[in-house]
């Protein structure tokens, strides 16, 4: 019996309950106070810095003209779609972020090589640019976008993306229907519909510059059925109900026959 007693050397209880062993001390003891329980409400965005949206830079009224520099155009964004096209109203939450805007002002251009080149665009030209592009800014009380001349996809001479006329090295697809079956003759739902990768080619921009300033002509043509990257580019509804998506070239994988 002696020999299963336990020594006040061997072992002990401290005040607050916890059996401490002489010699097997952890190299980072935890305390228990240093755990406080969690308050309400008590996470706020500092604690999560990327989370945090940034609002339009508002232009003071005493400034009254906005002159983009460089390579960089000035689009007045265009509202927020209010009704779906079926007419029902969304609420702000579930508005279509706006890509597409009209040129206001553009810069002098850039240089490349020895030569200048101007912005392509005129003040007046309805464009569709990238979704996450540019800078916003409040200015005479309306919303708009600095953004330089790359970050816009198409000129639109319509209010249809299948009318867009891509810009550089852009190419607008008509994305193919997602399967509605599976391999084994199963129905899928839209939700387990796998996003479709391929795709018709609608139409082609006049292809990127060289570093003499040169176009570079692209290696697909309107009618070319594509595979392209599946997370690429920005995606738009078509007023025929199809799906559209304009990418760069580089995102197209292969040409399918």
């Amino acid at each position: 019996m002696a020999a299963a007693q336990l020594t006040s050397a061997a072992s002990s209880i401290s005040g607050k309950g916890f059996v401490s062993f002489e010699g097997l001390r952890a190299s980072n003891a935890v305390k228990v106070s240093s755990f406080q329980p969690l308050k309400q409400n008590a996470l706020s965005l500092r604690s999560f810095p990327s989370l945090v949206v940034k609002a339009a830079t508002t232009v003071a009224p005493k400034y009254t003209s906005l002159k983009p520099l460089g390579d960089r155009v000035l689009v007045k964004i265009k509202t927020a779609e209010e009704k779906t096209s079926g007419g029902i109203l969304l609420p702000t939450t579930a508005q279509t972020k706006p890509q597409a805007g009209e040129v206001v002002a553009v810069g002098e251009g850039r240089t490349i090589g020895k030569n200048k080149l101007e912005v392509s665009l005129k003040t007046g030209t309805k464009v569709v640019y990238s979704k996450y592009a540019g800078t916003e800014v409040e200015f005479d009380g309306t919303n708009h976008l600095i953004l330089k001349e790359d970050d816009i996809v198409g000129t639109l001479d319509t209010d249809d993306v299948k009318d867009l006329n891509p810009l550089n090295d852009r190419v607008l697809i008509k994305v193919a229907e997602a399967e509605e079956k599976t391999a084994g003759g199963l129905y899928l739902t839209d939700a387990s519909k796998e996003k479709p990768s391929i795709g018709t080619v609608v139409a082609v921009g006049p292809g990127p510059l060289d570093d003499e300033g040169n176009r570079k002509p692209l290696s697909v043509a309107p009618g070319n059925t594509v595979l392209y990257s599946k997370y690429a580019g920005n995606d738009f509804k078509g007023s025929d109900g199809s799906d559209y998506i304009a990418l760069r070239a580089s995102d197209v994988m292969a040409i399918l026959s």
